[in-house]
């Protein structure tokens, strides 16, 4: 069965050059069906330069939930010659391929082709071939058979600055793509009507940076790279309205060691980067964990070593999270799947790492980054906030304060300097109880236990058990992490139709979460095949359980071009092993 005699289900595909207004069609598209009351699932793939080079934004919707972009494509916008020789294949049976001869300078026979002048009506209708994406947008629109309401809309929003001449010439180019596909396209053959109620439209960085902000986040710093600069620049639109300082420093050095004083003198603060400038912030995070100061680190994973592929995905940081630093010292690692559990996820980095004075880390990716889900909204009542500091009037009960004083499970009065009544020590060495410098064997033992022996066990009682979706009793277990979650769950969806199959999705990583909440272990166990997804060649996360629990899978399912898994691409990795 196919996708689209399940549900109504169309992906748009949008190719060419960096330059050639790309991301405004898919920006636009995908927020006229959202507002439509489609669902929604967009993402990209996109070269590292500004201009030229070959990039696309897919945008699929549906009248159910989506998770995942698929390899078919309903709608191609083929704005250059590459989008056919690469896409042309993908396109259904029923699909159509628009595109300009007059920028392809070429013309195609092929009745799934079809010629739409988007320079020449843009110059016509709206006076300026800039124009020219309007006039695609209103195209792909007329193909649907959908109005352009909400299009115009859009329209005025974006360009509200700009005067009512070019929104009529925006306006006039839309309306003649629309014309033009409905008089001209005669092989169209899709249905959208009307859905109604609006949807939110939110990408993993944007989810992220909010989740952080109704955390309480006080100061974010950073050094821009990608995929992790839109974290702090959806922060940095919010600073002023919240009370929040925004940093860009000079290095991710300079980035953490920010961070750990903010944080220090007591609000709470976050920086992140991708892997490169997070190797760049490893001594500082062994900084945090000897002065046992919390900070959150998000770590936006693209394909390395070195600079690697700068645009591109992959999931290859996780071994590197959970060994960075020198010494050992307790940290927890969540990897959300999406939007939602990156906002839940980013609130529970800051509660835990505030309440065990560890640093947290938040792994996302470049495919998270610059993708978009349709959500419900967020049950606010979920939030987790508590301010574990030691401030003002509290102070005065302490009458023996102590910054690194042993305790049963390992965590320490934090009060915070200049708002309180003792003072606060501590030191990068070694130290004892009140934080002063030591060199004391028994002292070094027993603040090791305390740091690391202690905290663990209570942090591993509160972290979520794995998501399982599917079948209670299933004959084939896929496990992921990250965002691996969207394709595996479409996929078990897709295959559950012949075979009993479930999904098993780990968001809290680190530590990996007690098994006398769900013994996870038991399905896995009880499955006549197991096979483990991940965006990386060396299996990270599978050779993580079978070190911790001894389980070892029956396969894996690897991907590690840059390029994230698709629904179909895991289909035929489960059928690869199963027949």
């Amino acid at each position: 069965m196919s996708f689209q005699e399940a549900s109504l289900d169309y992906s748009i595909r949008v190719g060419g050059e960096a330059g050639q207004g790309i991301q405004t069609i898919g920006d636009t598209l995908s927020k006229v069906f959202s507002r439509t009351g489609y669902h929604v699932f967009t993402h990209q793939d996109y070269m590292s330069r500004v201009r030229g080079g070959h990039n696309f934004y897919q945008i699929r919707l549906s009248d159910r939930p989506l998770s995942a972009s698929r390899d078919t494509i309903d709608i191609l916008v083929a704005l250059d010659k590459e989008s056919i020789l690469l896409y042309e294949r993908l396109v259904s049976t029923k699909g159509i391929v628009i595109y300009d001869h007059s920028i392809l300078k070429e013309e195609y026979q092929n009745p799934q082709f079809l010629h739409i002048p988007f320079i020449d009506i843009a110059l016509q209708s709206g006076g300026n071939k800039i124009m020219a994406n309007v006039v695609a947008t209103g195209a792909v629109l007329g193909m649907l058979g959908t109005s352009l309401d909400v299009l115009f809309s859009i329209i005025r929003e974006t360009l509200k600055n700009k005067g009512e001449e070019i929104h009529k010439a925006n306006i006039n180019a839309a309306m003649a793509g629309h014309e033009y596909a409905v008089t001209h396209c005669l092989r169209c053959d899709f249905t959208l009507p009307q859905k109604g109620k609006p949807k939110m439209l939110m990408g993993v960085n944007e989810a992220v940076g909010l989740g952080a902000i109704v955390s309480g986040l006080k100061f974010y710093t950073g050094y821009p790279m990608t995929p992790s600069t839109g974290i702090m620049l959806y922060i940095a639109g919010k600073a002023k309205e919240y009370g929040i300082i925004v940093e860009q420093a000079e290095d991710e050095i300079t980035a953490i060691n920010m961070a750990i004083g903010a944080s220090f003198g007591g609000v709470r603060s976050m920086t992140g980067s991708s892997g490169g400038g997070v190797a760049l912030m490893v001594e500082g995070l062994s900084l945090a964990a000897m002065t046992e100061t919390p900070v959150v680190i998000a770590l936006a994973q693209r394909p390395a070593p070195a600079t690697g592929l700068p645009t591109r995905t992959e999931q290859a940081d996780l071994l590197f999270a959970l060994h960075a630093g020198h010494g050992e010292f307790p940290r927890i690692i969540f990897a959300p799947g999406n939007p939602e559990q990156a906002f839940f996820l980013t609130n529970r980095a800051f509660h835990l790492s505030q309440k065990y004075q560890i640093p947290a880390f938040i792994l996302t990716d470049q495919y998270l980054s610059d993708s978009q889900w349709t959500i419900k909204g967020f049950q606010l009542e979920k939030l987790a906030y508590r301010d574990y500091r030691i401030r003002g009037d509290e102070s005065l009960s302490l009458t023996d304060y102590k910054r690194h004083a042993f305790t049963d499970d390992g965590v320490s009065p934090f009060a915070v300097p200049c708002d309180s009544r003792n003072l606060v020590v501590t030191d990068s060495d070694e130290h004892d109880e009140e934080g002063h410098i030591i060199e004391d064997g028994t002292i070094r033992k027993k603040m090791v236990e305390k740091r690391f022996l202690k905290k663990l066990p209570y942090i591993t009682e509160d972290m979520n058990p794995p998501l399982l979706y599917g079948a209670k009793d299933p004959d084939i277990v896929i496990v992921g992490w990250g965002s691996t979650y969207g394709p595996m769950k479409e996929a078990v969806d897709t295959i559950s139709r012949y075979k009993r199959i479930a999904m098993i999705h780990f968001s809290e990583i680190y530590p990996l979460p007690s098994l006398n909440k769900w013994n996870y272990l038991d399905i896995m166990r009880g499955a006549h095949l197991t096979l483990c997804v991940e965006n990386n060649a060396g299996r990270q996360f599978a050779r993580f359980i079978k070190a911790e629990t001894g389980y070892e899978f029956n396969g894996w399912i690897n991907r590690y071009d840059g390029r994230p898994f698709t629904v179909e691409s895991i289909v035929e990795g489960i059928n690869g092993y199963t027949g």
